[in-house]
């Protein structure tokens, strides 16, 4: 399991033109890949690791404090391409990426997780599968990869 986390000041994610729209402050944008194998155990540990990453700043402008310290808001969005290999050709192959329903079986759990950990009414979501439209206010920028353990 792969995320990529972004520090925002702000992120969105509309879906329909502006039927589905939903917007946070500041805290994370976590684009969530999930490849073939990966089980609930990955889920914990890349949904652990992320709510306990400590990638906001404190009095002193150091990364000391987690979105638990901050209390900001969280956007996952659903994102195979994270496993696009480019290694041959021009056009990425997605066979790493978990199959549509384990993926979002896995999804779904990883935004349970996130709100365990810091409250759901901190969590926010795309739509698995859906084409989304994601903007974002990267925050110094601060943009780090959280992967599940390597099996």
């Amino acid at each position: 399991m792969r995320a990529l986390v972004q520090r925002v000041s702000s992120a969105g994610v509309e879906i329909d033109s502006h039927k589905y729209k939903k917007d946070i402050g500041p805290g994370m944008l976590i684009l969530l890949g999930v490849k073939e194998g990966d089980s609930e155990e990955d889920v914990n540990f890349v949904a652990d690791k992320c709510a306990n990453l400590r990638i906001f700043e404190d009095a002193a402008e150091k990364m000391n404090h987690s979105l638990k310290d901050t209390y900001g808001e969280v956007l996952v969005i659903s994102q195979f391409t994270l496993y696009g290999d480019t290694a041959k050709g021009n056009r990425p192959n997605f066979t790493a990426a978990a199959k549509p329903e384990e993926a979002n079986r896995l999804y779904e759990l990883f935004i349970k997780r996130m709100g365990v950990n810091l409250g759901a009414e901190k969590i926010k979501s795309g739509i698995f599968a859906a084409m989304m439209e994601v903007s974002l206010v990267n925050s110094g920028p601060v943009t780090v990869m959280v992967e599940s353990k390597v099996k």
